[in-house]
């Protein structure tokens, strides 16, 4: 595999003391370095990659290395539905819960007309909800709590989030935490007469959800006589959905060719559904389809979820650059950041190969972020003058949804396209005694003062620029990101599909709780463990 990133490597001790500005004495180098995708779904959407150090000649070699890595062959077989996810013999086909026209074959099956029925039960049950014909104890159902973790979680809730604008069915509500916080603080505000409940668990066995489920039961409860009524399950284990009490009819499930992480796009979407509609749902699925047929269909040279995968890779892999800043320009996107986090992290954080031999590169990098201009005031200052480099990718629309506030949007536009500004031309030693010596500094205090104010520049940022964040826009942000950790992991020869990691944590806390109980003994821990415990005991646990 190393010989593979040698000519990468070439390209870093060639490049790495070279100033990002002066590669713009090139002045086409803004459209030579940035890819655009138009599509009746979307409209146009333009990813500018011009303030990184990358060149044409370390761009070639990063597309080199996407082809000897197989990327477009790996890409093909993803959405044929063979078992890429080959430490658990599945197929991966988020892809096929958008791709409403053709069809996609499993096992010499396909598996489209189940995905267009489900859907189909999905859009049914969503209009009859918004419209009133699908009724609780109280009335019309005015509240959803979605009970998830994770992908069952974290899609939804960002989504709902980002598309507000759109919501015009019941008032959505996310619980997440087994912290018995989150639930009492999201019912506590809620009528149960007029509630509906959606778990969220392929399975049916994840403890958290479940825990919450069960919360939630209760609750209702109390002031509804037949409670389960109003449940839904997302799920696939029918046995134990009917166990809880929750009608078959009310049970949307998905195949295990859907991760949780990808699973926006089918019955994990349900409560986005409710909020928005089924026709701007629809739309949602069709911006995703629409960059699907993009990463599958362009070239590598004009492919956005390749572009972005490789300034990824040159920054990560090559860079050594051990961190990534997702900064959305639109506080409906506060919860991307976090989206993306898990999207990238459980996907590529990962240590060996597909053979299972160990990586002789750094796998994916530390996702964090927040919207603008918040993080401005809070970790910009490390991005700026800490001695890590972070690159940064801001996301950023033309126009907002409120029209009366359009003189705000473009304060906000201009605080993201100064950020991304900033940190590429810096502040030279010069430039800040200057500064000092408008203000009337001299001497040692203006030294002293000017060295405060050095910004070392050079930093790299990518903009993905938009119209507007429609249902269609997100869709297809989401699967941009989506293809974009396909290919790094492709790059990286690693599965993207699996999380091992998540496992070994929630089977020790299966252990841990009789111990914290009271019920077992904590002979045979480490001593810390043990200690903690007892500790816990103490304080009442």
């Amino acid at each position: 595999m190393m010989n593979d990133w040698a000519a990468l490597s070439d390209r870093l001790r060639e490049t790495a003391d070279r100033p990002i500005r002066a590669l713009f004495s090139d002045p086409n180098r803004a459209q030579n370095f940035s890819a655009i995708l138009e599509t009746p779904a979307t409209g146009p959407i333009l990813f500018d990659y011009s303030k990184t150090n990358i060149d044409e000649a370390t761009r070639a070699a990063l597309l080199d290395l996407a082809r000897a890595r197989g990327v477009e062959a790996r890409r093909d077989a993803m959405f044929q539905g063979a078992r890429i996810n080959e430490t658990e013999d599945r197929a991966v086909l988020h892809t096929a819960l958008r791709n409403l026209q053709g069809s996609v074959t499993v096992d010499g099956q396909d598996v489209m007309p189940e995905v267009r029925a489900t859907l189909a039960r999905m859009e049914s049950f969503a209009r009859d909800l918004r419209d009133g014909r699908i009724r609780a104890a109280g009335g019309r159902v005015t509240d959803v709590v979605n009970i998830g973790i994770g992908g069952s979680d974290l899609g939804p809730a960002m989504a709902v989030q980002a598309l507000s604008p759109y919501a015009d069915g019941p008032r959505c509500h996310f619980v997440s935490n087994v912290d018995g916080a989150h639930i009492h603080d999201v019912l506590e505000a809620l009528n149960p007469e007029t509630t509906l409940v959606i778990v969220a668990s392929k399975t049916f066995t994840t403890i958290e959800t479940m825990t919450n489920a069960q919360t939630a039961k209760a609750w209702m409860s109390r002031a509804v006589a037949e409670p389960t009524r109003q449940f839904v399950a997302l799920s696939t284990a029918l046995d134990k959905t009917s166990a809880f009490g929750i009608d078959p009819a009310r049970v949307f499930g998905f195949a295990d060719w859907v991760g949780g992480r990808y699973s926006i796009w089918g019955p994990i979407g349900l409560s986005l559904m409710i909020a928005i509609g089924p026709e701007d749902f629809r739309a949602f699925l069709a911006g995703a389809a629409a960059m699907d047929q993009h990463f599958l269909t362009a070239p590598l040279e004009a492919n956005m979820p390749v572009a972005l995968a490789m300034v990824g890779v040159w920054h990560r892999q090559v860079c050594g650059h051990a961190a990534r800043a997702v900064l959305p320009y639109d506080q409906r996107l506060a919860r991307l950041p976090a989206y993306l986090q898990q999207l990238e992290m459980e996907s590529n954080g990962k240590r060996v190969s597909m053979d299972g031999q160990d990586l002789e590169v750094p796998s994916g990098p530390v996702v964090f972020g927040e919207p603008g201009t918040n993080g401005q005031h809070a970790f910009y200052q490390l991005i700026h003058q800490g001695t890590d480099v972070v690159p940064c990718e801001f996301l950023l629309a033309g126009q907002g949804h409120e029209p009366a506030l359009a003189h705000q949007h473009r304060l906000l536009a201009a605080n993201c396209l100064a950020q991304a500004e900033a940190l590429m031309q810096g502040r030279t030693l010069e430039e800040a005694r200057a500064l000092m010596a408008a203000k009337g500094l001299e001497g040692e205090q203006l030294e002293r003062q000017a060295r405060h104010r050095v910004f070392p520049g050079n930093r790299p940022s990518t903009t993905l620029l938009y119209p507007k964040l429609t249902p269609a826009m997100l869709g297809a942000i989401i699967a941009l990101y989506e293809h974009r950790v396909f290919v790094e992991g492709v790059v990286l020869g690693i599965n993207s599909f699996d999380q091992w990691g998540v496992e070994l944590g929630k089977e020790l806390a299966t252990q841990l709780l009789p111990m914290i109980e009271g019920k077992a003994s904590t002979e045979g821990r480490d001593g810390s463990t043990a200690a903690l415990v007892a500790r816990l005991r103490e304080f009442g646990v």
